[in-house]
């Protein structure tokens, strides 16, 4: 078979996914589908499954790559998915159970969602990150709902991100910075941006699916400049926070 081009692939990989057995929709999410991508952008999917979905279906396509198990990313709402290579092109696969996402769309719908650890996520992810999905990705076969930012998740969710950000940024200034610990304090800066900026982006009733542009998104790049300044003395690492604090208190 010929190489595929751009315009095409994406077609061709959601027609081999939707012919897996238990599959109802595939979407094509991240960069690529709000065309934010660069050249060397990888490409992300996700199968949207009713009932029971084997992973081993997918292995047996033949991508080269790695299959996880159903689970196998933590069992919350990212509950695995593939990181594969088709077509010389690198492509990332995630499994969506319907029931789970129609549960959280109804929470989310109702104001509530809950938090969730998530490798490579420094603040982890708010379980209406499915449901950000549904929101901004394309639907490339099947159908599937595209809600709006619920009101009431706008009122809820800014509060306990904040929340959250507040209490990392205490325990860093009594625990981390009055012992001159520069690498801990570091670490609990990035993560406090993190929640912050999920604050922020939740007031505004913005979906967000990652972390990779969420600072900038909400305007608090400048978390940047007082990292740079960090080394291990008490008196600066006090500094930091402060100046930390000050920032994300100003993030509308």
């Amino acid at each position: 078979m010929a190489a595929l081009t751009d315009q095409d692939f994406p077609d061709h990989v959601a027609g081999r996914l939707a012919a897996l057995p238990g599959v109802r929709a595939v979407t094509l999410g991240g960069s690529r589908a709000q065309g934010t991508h660069t050249a060397d952008s990888d490409w992300d999917f996700a199968l949207y499954y009713r009932g029971t979905f084997d992973p081993a279906d997918l292995r047996a396509v033949g991508w080269a790559g790695e299959v996880s198990g159903i689970g196998d990313w933590g069992g919350g709402v990212f509950n695995g998915g593939a990181w594969l290579t088709v077509d010389g092109r690198r492509a990332d696969v995630h499994y969506r159970d319907l029931d789970v996402v129609e549960h959280e769309l109804a929470e989310a719908a109702a104001g509530r969602f809950r938090w969730e650890p998530l490798m490579f996520h420094l603040a982890g992810i708010p379980s209406y990150l499915v449901v950000a999905e549904l929101a901004v990705n394309q639907v490339l076969r099947g159908e599937l709902p595209r809600p709006a930012f619920p009101e009431a998740l706008r009122a809820a969710a800014p509060p306990v991100w904040r929340g959250r950000a507040d209490l990392t940024l205490r325990y860093a200034h009594g625990a981390y910075a009055a012992r001159g610990r520069a690498t801990e304090v570091a670490g609990a800066l990035a993560t406090a941006g993190m929640e912050t900026a999920h604050a922020v982006l939740a007031a505004r009733g913005e979906w967000t699916t990652n972390e990779k542009r969420l600072l900038e998104r909400a305007g608090l790049r400048g978390l940047d400049t007082i990292l740079a300044g960090l080394r291990p003395d008490p008196d600066v690492l006090t500094r930091a926070l402060t100046e930390a604090e000050e920032l994300f208190g100003a993030a509308v």
